[in-house]
């Protein structure tokens, strides 16, 4: 009795493990897409589920993807606060990472080059724990100076190439000179506009999306 017991134990339990890969392989793990940034990335201004990230876990799920999104934006963030912050992202286990910094470096007239090397260790690290990037270039008003705001840009350009990673040049390139896109601070996108960044970073992550699922 004991024996036929334990058979039909066996038995039970390659069955369960059997439909258990059947169920894991009509349902293959959502690619994790965290969105590191600062009040951009965060909604500053907007009601909950108004901010970028909200709007692309929309539109990616619209386009047939099947994602997670999340939000890990926090306002007033400067690239110190993302290089003392990157390991907890790591360790959220993500597929990608959209890394947003710099605005408030920029804005509080930081040094190009601790902006710079504060940047390059956010994507060292994330380079080193193997997990694909978009990183999201940003500019500053016209009252900063030509000088400042062509150093600022650069840092963007010049990390992007220098890691090889998925580039966006000017995260607000599709809002300028639009009406409604920017709150009255004159910094930071509406609703709509938080849809309008959300297309823009989707046509550079979307094919590093389908790649990814070809290897999962």
């Amino acid at each position: 009795m004991k024996c036929w017991r334990w058979k039909f134990g066996v038995v039970v339990g390659l069955l369960l493990i059997t439909l258990g890969r059947a169920e894991a392989a009509q349902h293959p793990p959502q690619p994790l897409i965290v969105c590191f940034g600062d009040s951009i990335t965060a909604g500053y201004g907007l009601s909950t589920g108004e901010a970028y990230p909200d709007a692309l876990g929309n539109l990616l799920r619209k386009h047939g993807f099947n994602c997670r999104v999340n939000n890990q934006g926090v306002s007033g963030a400067t690239t110190k606060d993302a290089l003392n912050d990157v390991q907890r992202i790591i360790g959220l286990h993500p597929d990608v990472v959209i890394v947003e910094f710099g605005g408030n470096d920029g804005l509080r007239g930081l040094r190009i080059e601790n902006t710079t090397s504060n940047l390059d260790g956010v994507l060292t690290a994330l380079d080193a724990a193997h997990i694909k990037v978009v990183l999201a270039g940003m500019t500053l008003p016209p009252d900063y100076g030509k000088d400042y705001i062509a150093a600022f840009e650069k840092i963007f350009r010049d990390l992007a190439a220098k890691h090889h990673t998925a580039f966006i040049p000017m995260l607000y390139r599709d809002l300028i000179h639009k009406p409604g896109m920017i709150q009255q601070d004159g910094i930071h996108p509406t609703a709509d506009g938080s849809i309008v960044i959300a297309k823009t970073v989707a046509v550079v992550l979307e094919p590093m999306l389908k790649k990814t699922a070809k290897t999962k």
